[in-house]
C-alpha cells in the first residue's frame, strides 16, 4: 500500500508540475488592436451625418426609376467632379464613369470651396431629373448657330439628374 500511495504520490507530483510548467511556457496571447477609423467632415449647409448614405452607383439606379416631375429624399457619396469657380453655388458629383448629377443648394444658403474637386462629399436633400425634349435641344442649337447636320444629328431627349441638396459633408 505504501508503494501505491508513493506511486499516487508521485504522479499527483508530476502531474501538478507538468501542469506549472506547461502554465508558464504558454505563449503570450497576442492583444488585438481593433481601430476605427476616425472620419472627419467639414460640413456645409444643415448638419447632417454620413450614415444611411448610399454610394453613387445605388443612386444612380435610382435615378433610373425615376420619372420627370418625381423627386425623392436621398443621401449619397460621390466624388465631386467640379464647381463653380464664380462662388461655389452649384457641383457636379460622379455617379459613375459616364453620369454625373447636377447639385444646388437649398436656398443658396451655403456654397461649396471653388477648390473641392475630386472631394469625397456626402450630399442630403432630393433627387430629381429633368428632360430637355429634342424640340428643345433642337431650338438651343439653332440659337446657338449650330450647323444644320448637328441640329439635325439631335435625335433623343437629354436628361439631366439634378440634386437639391440641403446639406454636404466633405471629407477632410
Amino acid at each position: 500500500m505504501n508503494t501505491i500511495l508513493k506511486k499516487t504520490g508521485f504522479s499527483v507530483f508530476a502531474m501538478s508540475v507538468l501542469l506549472v510548467g506547461c502554465g508558464e511556457k504558454k505563449a503570450p496571447e497576442k492583444e488585438q488592436e481593433i481601430s476605427e477609423e476616425q472620419v472627419s467632415y467639414a460640413v456645409f449647409g444643415d448638419t447632417i451625418t454620413a450614415e444611411g448614405a448610399v454610394s453613387a452607383d445605388e443612386m444612380y439606379a435610382t435615378y433610373q426609376e425615376l420619372e420627370e416631375g418625381d423627386t425623392i429624399d436621398a443621401k449619397f457619396t460621390a466624388t465631386i467632379y467640379n464647381v463653380c469657380q464664380k462662388k461655389g453655388c452649384w457641383m457636379n458629383v460622379d455617379l459613375n464613369d459616364e453620369e454625373v448629377a447636377f447639385v444646388r443648394f437649398k436656398d443658396y444658403g451655403f456654397f461649396m470651396p471653388l477648390n473641392a474637386a475630386e472631394s469625397e462629399a456626402i450630399i442630403n436633400g432630393k433627387a430629381f431629373i429633368s428632360v430637355t425634349s429634342v424640340n428643345e435641344l433642337k431650338h438651343y442649337a439653332e440659337d446657338e448657330g449650330l450647323a444644320q447636320e448637328e441640329i439635325d444629328a439631335i435625335t433623343e431627349p437629354e436628361i439631366t439628374y439634378g440634386f437639391l441638396a440641403d446639406g454636404v459633408l466633405i471629407k477632410e
